[in-house]
């Protein structure tokens, strides 16, 4: 049986003008990779939100780890690493502190919080930078700790919006490679992004939203993916 970590069933959620997400459909299966690709302003961040419980769905509803997600409780969302919109940080405090702060509120003991933050702070090549506070760093360095955040107490399911912003080509290959190392481990990732090169790399399944509805899906392995895509969102937008 296909371990289903995240199930999202004719979700919607509408903004005041008529903006939001509409009879969204979506899955997150353990041990994949499912990229969300769209536009600015498709739905993305709002879908997002309703998956971590930031948002409420006006009608339908959304399961993370076989919870509804308006009654799960610590333990759910203690297996849940994410990234939405920008890095959680206090840029006040260093960057290992940071990445401790992290992993206890996600349950990790504070018997493993040190060798946690360790392994972390070298899988996203943070390890010289711990000692500097968050806000001296650079935009790339604090999105890397936003995500050794996300990443440090080993999650079960992870959503990341957008998690390359600011990243420079070096990030950009660090993070891919820890994103498959969760995958090939057993975690599911939800992962959205405009950049269609970088998912197609690292995605098993690649679902395009366009103006708030999900329109199909794009082949990773596909020649020529953008083409693809922006077909896909022309007839979309022009019917």
């Amino acid at each position: 049986m296909t371990d289903t970590l995240l199930q999202l069933a004719g979700v919607a959620y509408t903004y005041r003008g008529g903006a939001g997400v509409h009879d969204v459909d979506l899955e997150v299966r353990a041990g994949e990779v499912h990229a969300l690709v769209g536009l600015n302003g498709a739905g993305k961040s709002t879908l997002m939100k309703l998956v971590l419980g930031m948002l409420r769905p006006q009608r339908g509803t959304v399961e993370v780890l076989g919870e509804e997600v308006g009654d799960a409780g610590r333990e759910v969302w203690g297996a849940v690493g994410a990234l939405v919109e920008h890095p959680l940080a206090y840029g006040e405090l260093d960057a290992a502190t940071n990445l401790a702060l992290a992993a206890r509120l996600h349950g990790v003991a504070a018997r493993d919080v040190a060798g946690t933050v360790d392994a972390v702070l070298d899988e996203l090549d943070l390890a010289t930078y711990a000692g500097v506070l968050v806000r001296r760093l650079s935009a790339g360095n604090a999105q890397r700790v936003g995500l050794a955040a996300a990443l440090a107490h080993r999650p079960r399911l992870l959503v990341l919006d957008e998690p390359t912003t600011a990243l420079d080509p070096a990030g950009i290959i660090t993070l891919r490679e820890a994103l498959l190392r969760r995958a090939a481990a057993g975690a599911g990732v939800l992962v959205s992004s405009h950049h269609l090169d970088e998912v197609a790399r690292i995605a098993d399944r690649i679902s395009v939203i366009a103006e708030g509805r999900m329109i199909g899906s794009l082949d990773p392995g596909g020649v020529d993916i953008e083409r693809a895509f922006f077909a896909k969102v022309h007839e979309a937008v022009t019917r």
